[in-house]
């Protein structure tokens, strides 16, 4: 299965992206209409960040589509070509002035535009180490990694190695990459709003942005309209205001950075659930 999806993925690689995208939108609508789960979250996300008129529910559904069927262009062709998709990028001089001014990097890049690019763009200035969550068909993890590792950029697995790997890179003085907005499993999180619901909340992210050798961006990759490539924004991570937990801190910088661009958020992610074992969330 592993070789033959990526012998498929091979050949939409040199597709146009506004082709790829067009793909994408049919595809969302389908996810759309056959899931009643995926649905319900969706329109329940959205509704719970007060985002439910119609137009950005509409976008949201085929922006979902075309962050998978952006894929073949974003993991299989040669990487100058993947970059050249980006065609400008705000806010990362602050970035690579904290670097050169001895700080390790931590950019958080939640499922928000197109988030596979962000660490590839990366990978061009700094070294790179990203954690990874393994898909839950063994058959994708083989292909998920021949597409998004290469020169530059490395993949290392969500668990208590990959943690450690991740602080290695720190360390070294280099930059490290994951999904803030994750659900992470039990003992990894904490309860903490998210556009005003409690939403078990990673405390690795938060805890990391506290270092005083870490400097801390949030980044995204918008959409640019037609298929004409990708906007990287990165943004500094929040001072934390007085009183405020680590992770309320971590999802008021996200709340801003998905209010940005809302209909490029992955609002169909079940962000609310409760992991296997875990407490309820508060009332």
């Amino acid at each position: 299965m592993h070789r033959f999806l990526s012998f498929l993925l091979r050949i939409a690689a040199p597709l146009p992206l506004r082709w790829l995208h067009a793909v994408g939108f049919v595809l969302g609508w389908a996810m759309y209409g056959m899931s009643p789960t995926y649905r319900r979250h969706l329109r329940g996300n959205l509704a719970q960040a007060g985002l439910g008129e119609s137009a950005t529910r509409r976008a949201a559904i085929a922006a979902a589509g075309r962050l998978v069927a952006e894929l073949p262009a974003l993991w299989f062709r040669p990487r100058a070509e993947t970059i050249a998709l980006v065609k400008s990028a705000e806010g990362v001089e602050a970035a690579l002035a904290a670097r050169a001014a001895g700080k390790s990097l931590l950019l958080l890049t939640p499922h928000h535009g197109c988030f596979e690019i962000c660490a590839q763009y990366a990978a061009q200035h700094v070294p790179i180490t990203v954690l990874y969550r393994a898909p839950k068909l063994g058959w994708l993890d083989p292909l998920m990694r021949e597409g998004r590792a290469g020169a530059n950029l490395r993949l290392v697995p969500a668990d208590v190695s990959g943690v450690r790997e991740l602080f290695r890179a720190l360390e070294r003085g280099e930059a490290a990459g994951f999904l803030p907005d994750q659900v992470p499993g039990l003992g990894e999180g904490e309860w903490s709003g998210f556009f005003g619901r409690p939403a078990y909340t990673m405390t690795l992210a938060a805890r990391l942005a506290a270092r005083p050798n870490i400097a801390t961006f949030l980044a995204y990759a918008r959409r640019l309209p037609g298929g004409a490539g990708y906007a990287i924004v990165v943004r500094p991570f929040p001072d934390l205001i007085s009183g405020e937990k680590a992770t309320d801190r971590l999802n008021r910088a996200l709340e801003e950075l998905v209010r940005e661009c809302p209909d490029q958020y992955l609002w169909g992610y079940n962000r609310y659930k409760t992991p296997a074992g875990a407490a309820s969330p508060p009332a």
